[in-house]
């Protein structure tokens, strides 16, 4: 929504923002749903059953036609390979190993250029994601595209977990629901096409956060959606507060990685289970976890590479997600570096799936902090598992190899004794470095709204260099 609109969006009265949401609701209903999505979501559900060698072969014939089509009919691409035939190169374009990683910054500079030939982008859905960097990336789907994607997505985060697009949730995302410097609810808006309750992730403080359980009560919520801290922000309140009233199905996060002590305040507040998913705009890669609590890649969005660079990490080691989109022929994206980082299990998961299985999900890799020795360290919040540190949220910013910051937000007055001990916890996970603190009122979060729990100068420095 471009700040004009927005503008005049916060000036309506509430009746006419809920009327307003309902039409964006009803446009975006007809574009994800049709008589064809319950065909989908079935055959989706089957293939949950599929064996390895049957995955292998359904995705080798959609990368035949995802590759050829590229080749082809997509400019950038039909140039790239145009350049190779010049230059006396005869490599094959039919092997996936023959193309180069593709990374996000060239498809920011020049989206129209990835869009295949023979489609019409006025005629398409274009989503346009910032990320982190505040820089539009735009992003063009068919109609098909997007019913297949929010078919796979009832199959494996609804159905999975026995709910439907049927039933009243509520979502804590990054859209400005109300102007930031609002104080008094609502800090969401009712879409009645979707029968979604859109909660703004930028209000969600501990004074207010009890005006949105509230809402969930009011609005007869059946489940919850949204940013892994805006979940653990409403299970706070309602732990505070001893809140009896708030029972739900289930609990999905996305966006952000859960972490441990997330998925427990969660699953006591609301009193029922947490599932974590994965989602890229992209659309290039997609996840759930089963009630095994393993998160499972889904084979018909993209072909997964774990990368260092441009080379494959050893099975089990920890790298950048690279992935082949399998379900847009129509802006297809070969072996794009997604910015996440990612560890698979060579181990299959109790529950039967022969999906991929995820060991670990880092986040950004801009979220990793790479020691002087080269290690990359994800997960650091160990740090701070411990209810008597008293601390709200925290954040931890990699300045240099050696060098720190921790921001934290505490209820109670800083002291000397709290700061030594998240300090020597810093070393204990890093070694020898140093940290200096910084006690916040709040931590910020980016653009979308999304909190990061770490931030990597120096991994970002580090992908501008090899970029460059």
């Amino acid at each position: 929504m471009s700040d004009t609109l927005l503008r005049i969006y916060h000036r309506m009265p509430t009746a006419a923002q809920m009327a307003a949401a309902g039409a964006m609701g009803l446009y975006l209903r007809k574009w994800r749903f049709g008589k064809q999505t319950e065909r989908l979501v079935a055959d989706a559900l089957a293939r949950d059953k599929w064996t390895p060698e049957r995955w292998h072969a359904y995705q080798q014939e959609r990368l035949a036609h995802i590759l050829e089509r590229a080749a082809t009919r997509v400019p950038y691409y039909r140039d790239y390979w145009s350049r190779r035939r010049s230059l006396g190169d005869r490599t094959s374009w039919d092997q996936l190993e023959h193309w180069p990683v593709l990374e996000k910054d060239i498809v920011r500079r020049m989206p129209e250029a990835f869009v295949a030939d023979d489609m019409d982008t006025r005629r398409m859905y274009c989503e346009q994601t910032s990320g982190t960097t505040g820089t539009p990336l735009r992003l063009w789907w068919s109609r098909e595209t997007v019913r297949e994607w929010y078919a796979l997505n009832e199959a494996r985060s609804r159905r999975w977990y026995g709910i439907s697009r049927q039933d009243r949730w509520a979502i804590v995302g990054g859209r400005v629901v109300a102007p930031v410097t609002q104080r008094q609810p609502p800090f969401w808006i009712w879409n009645f096409a979707l029968k979604q309750l859109y909660m703004s992730a930028y209000h969600l403080s501990p004074e207010l956060a009890p005006t949105y359980l509230d809402a969930l009560v009011r609005h007869r919520i059946t489940y919850l959606f949204g940013y892994s801290s805006g979940l653990h922000a409403l299970a706070e309140a309602a732990l505070r507060l001893g809140r009896t009233d708030l029972r739900l199905a289930v609990a999905i996060s996305n966006a952000e990685p859960l972490l441990d002590h997330q998925r427990r305040a969660i699953e006591r507040a609301f009193r029922c289970p947490v599932r974590e998913t994965y989602g890229l705009a992209e659309i290039v890669g997609g996840g759930s976890e089963c009630d095994r609590g393993r998160l499972h890649l889904w084979p018909e969005v993209g072909i997964v590479e774990v990368l260092a660079g441009t080379q494959p990490v050893a099975p089990g080691g920890i790298g950048d997600l690279v992935s082949t989109g399998l379900i847009n022929p129509d802006m297809p994206l070969i072996r794009y570096r997604t910015g996440d980082a990612i560890r698979l299990s060579p181990a299959s998961c109790a529950c039967g799936r022969q999906m991929p299985v995820v060991q670990a999900l880092e986040g950004r890799c801009d979220d990793l902090v790479i020691t002087a020795d080269g290690r990359r360290v994800g997960r650091l919040d160990t740090v701070f598992k411990d209810s008597n540190l008293g601390l709200r949220e925290a954040q931890i910013v990699q300045e240099t190899h050696t060098r720190f910051t921790l921001r934290y937000v505490t209820a109670a007055p800083a002291t000397a004794d709290l700061e030594d001990r998240l300090r020597r916890r810093m070393q204990e996970h890093l070694g020898a470095v140093d940290v200096t603190f910084e006690r916040v009122d709040h931590i910020l979060r980016s653009a979308q709204g999304k909190f990061r729990a770490v931030v990597s100068k120096v991994a970002r420095d580090e992908r501008q260099e090899a970029a460059s």
